[in-house]
């Protein structure tokens, strides 16, 4: 989890909620990062959209 706040967090820039590429490329990073730790493939969706709506709700105070 570490792991994937910290990527997130270097990902997220001020307008990437609105911008479907930076979008697409946190959800590549996440499932690498799920992959990496052996998360079953068939839940990495349902872990990528939460994964996505808490760091929309978190990014304001990261950016």
């Amino acid at each position: 989890a570490a792991e994937l706040i910290t990527q997130v967090k270097k990902s997220v820039t001020i307008d990437w909620t609105l911008r479907e590429s930076a979008r697409a490329r946190i959800k590549v990073m996440v499932k690498r990062i799920l992959n990496k730790y052996g998360y079953p493939p068939d839940l990495q969706e349902e872990a990528v959209k939460t994964v996505l709506a808490q760091a929309e709700l978190l990014c304001a105070e990261w950016v």
